[in-house]
């Protein structure tokens, strides 16, 4: 056990030392990523809308460009993506959101499916929320 902050803090800086790059390794021989290698789009999106009043839930399973009806609304799915390395995941999806009755979008953006109260549907009535990206 470490029992005197230095130590710690010298446990700490062994730790970090040995996950950093050599010394001499500058920033452009470090390969970053493209976003390209570690996004992918997919062909479509599972979203679930739940019904408040009477206590039901519809799962919707979207191609992108497609739209399913939950009630009086309307819920179109333009694009679907997700981590590649894992797809699982994660599931960020642009949703569009129309509303019958007062003949306007109430929503359109980004919904996460680890966070779905990030940016969510505001309605009386109806929760949308992704599930997940459907990758095959």
């Amino acid at each position: 056990m470490i029992a005197t902050a230095a130590e710690r803090a010298r446990a700490i800086a062994a730790v970090l030392l040995l996950t950093l790059p050599p010394f001499g390794a500058g920033a452009q021989e470090i390969e970053v990523p493209q976003a390209s290698d570690r996004i992918g789009s997919a062909s479509g999106a599972t979203l679930r809308g739940l019904d408040k009043v009477a206590g039901t839930t519809q799962d919707l399973s979207l191609s992108s460009g497609d739209s399913r009806q939950i009630g009086h609304l309307i819920v179109m799915l333009e694009e679907c993506r997700y981590p590649v390395e894992n797809p699982a995941g994660e599931a960020y999806a642009w949703i569009d959101v129309f509303d019958t009755r007062a003949d306007d979008m109430i929503f359109s953006g980004w919904m996460i499916a680890s966070s779905p109260a990030l940016n969510a549907l505001d309605h009386a009535r109806y929760d949308v929320w992704v599930l997940n990206c459907t990758t095959s």
